[in-house]
């Protein structure tokens, strides 16, 4: 009986984290645990009525219950014990709607339910095939295919360690964070595809968080909340794609709160991309930042001239084509932003050569370089801009985001607020809480200065000038 308690116990404490308290003391602090025989687990239910609606609401959130703290062959037996008053049977029940009371039988009944070990979709999951789950991982993102280089190097060996050892690793969270094109969304599915490979019993789902907003916005349409959550608490390895975009999404962020906590103690491993590190992200709850800290931050830079030429032999290599050596280091030179711009120049170069019968040198490279910069407009985030301007006037990024009143920090903060809006187009207020945390009006009345100053004073038009020139504009 002690040990019937003990794992009921376990269980409830399970099953409350994962519901609302109204739920928990309606439906499952009046069930009382009976007997535990090896695998079978014999619970006291109220009614009939009881057991129907645990089974129609609550069965998945049972069958990971019972799984984890018995087994995966666990079985549960329900003993209906009712009274013969009907009215006392359901008299805790007495403010459902009458439509929804069933009628009592007044006998005892006894039901078993089997518990399979396979995992089953609670829902419908776009895109997941209805028992096995398809991991959403692109195979074509190996570690094999991944150039190794000094900007990516820790990054790189802490994935490996992680796809050898999954949640077994001091990695866990694994944050993935770095600019635009520099191969995050590479690095997490290469962890996927060996997890895959190495332990072909393992749960690996890929998810970009904008689908994850997307799921739970529809299950909380569909009154699936519950189901959608334990759904996720079944992965052993999920890979979600551009956390940052949580920002501003209270309802997602709690829910993959509650995710991040199950998997986590359970040793499951969770791998995290962003375009900043946990401290810049903005709207996010802090308890949901402090958790991204628990493990790895490690950055992907910007990769330097002996790993861009790597690149390129690696892409060369991959489609079977040969370059002039003097052309692939002209390119490894002339590209210096990301790995996505360096296999566009490849393609371009080769699509033209093709198309235009032309001879692949120096010459057609320059061309196709000089037309590709010109016509290809850098993408700027906030941080960037802050860098920029930061380099500028020789000062530190904390600076620009301190409170301080020097005349030098505040000329920088405004120019940093000014190029945001005009480059970013984003609102004053989100400019405002990326730059020191700042309300709407301050960045309003930086641009009104900036705007203002630049027309009357030499000094402040070379500044503007200037910068613009760094940003291109």
């Amino acid at each position: 009986m002690n040990q019937a308690i003990n794992t009921w116990n376990k269980c409830l404490a399970f099953i409350k984290d994962n519901v609302d308290e109204t739920a928990f003391e309606t439906w499952f602090k009046p069930l009382a645990p009976i007997d535990l025989k090896e695998n079978i687990l014999k619970i006291q239910v109220p009614s009939k009525f009881f057991y129907e609606w645990i089974e129609e609401h609550y069965l998945q959130l049972l069958k990971i219950a019972l799984t984890k703290y018995i087994g995966p062959d666990a079985k549960l037996i329900y003993s209906i014990k009712m009274s013969s008053d009907p009215a006392k049977n359901d008299a805790h029940l007495m403010d459902l709607p009458s439509a929804n009371r069933p009628k009592v039988e007044t006998r005892n009944k006894k039901t078993t339910k089997s518990f399979a070990p396979e995992i089953k979709n609670p829902f419908a999951f776009p895109g997941i095939k209805k028992i096995h789950i398809d991991s959403q991982l692109n195979p074509h993102y190996t570690f094999d295919n991944f150039v190794e280089g000094n900007s990516n190097r820790l990054a790189r060996n802490a994935a490996m360690a992680v796809s050898k050892k999954p949640g077994g690793t001091s990695f866990n969270p694994l944050l993935i964070y770095g600019d635009v094109g520099l191969g995050k969304t590479h690095l997490a599915n290469a962890v996927g595809v060996e997890v895959k490979s190495q332990f072909p019993d393992k749960t690996v789902l890929y998810v970009s968080t904008e689908k994850f907003i997307q799921q739970y916005t529809t299950a909380t349409q569909r009154n699936n909340r519950n189901d959608f959550i334990h759904f996720y608490q079944m992965i052993d390895v999920l890979i979600v794609d551009d956390i940052q975009f949580l920002s501003g999404k209270p309802g997602t962020q709690d829910v993959f709160f509650h995710i991040f906590n199950h998997l986590h103690q359970n040793k499951k491993q969770i791998i995290l991309t962003a375009d900043k590190t946990p401290v810049d992200m903005q709207d996010i709850e802090q308890r949901l930042l402090s958790r991204f800290k628990w493990g790895l931050s490690a950055e992907l830079q910007k990769p330097d001239y002996e790993t861009r030429k790597k690149i390129i032999l690696n892409k060369l290599y991959a489609d079977g084509v040969k370059l002039p050596d003097n052309v692939i280091e002209f390119i490894a030179q002339s590209i210096k932003t990301n790995i996505r711009e360096l296999e566009g120049i490849i393609i371009s170069l080769i699509a033209h050569a093709s198309f235009d019968r032309r001879e692949i040198n120096l010459e057609l490279t320059k061309e196709i370089i000089q037309n590709y910069v010109k016509h290809t407009k850098k993408i700027y985030s906030i941080n960037m801009i802050k860098e920029i301007v930061a380099k500028y006037f020789n000062i530190d990024v904390e600076a620009i985001q301190s409170k301080s009143r020097k005349r030098e920090i505040v000329q920088a903060r405004q120019f940093a607020m000014y190029f945001a809006k005009k480059i970013t187009n984003k609102p004053y207020a989100e400019i405002g809480k990326s730059i020191g945390n700042r309300n709407h009006a301050t960045v309003l009345h930086a641009c009104k200065t900036i705007d203002g100053l630049k027309k009357v004073d030499k000094d402040f038009n070379k500044y503007y000038k200037d910068l613009e020139v760094k940003f291109s504009l």
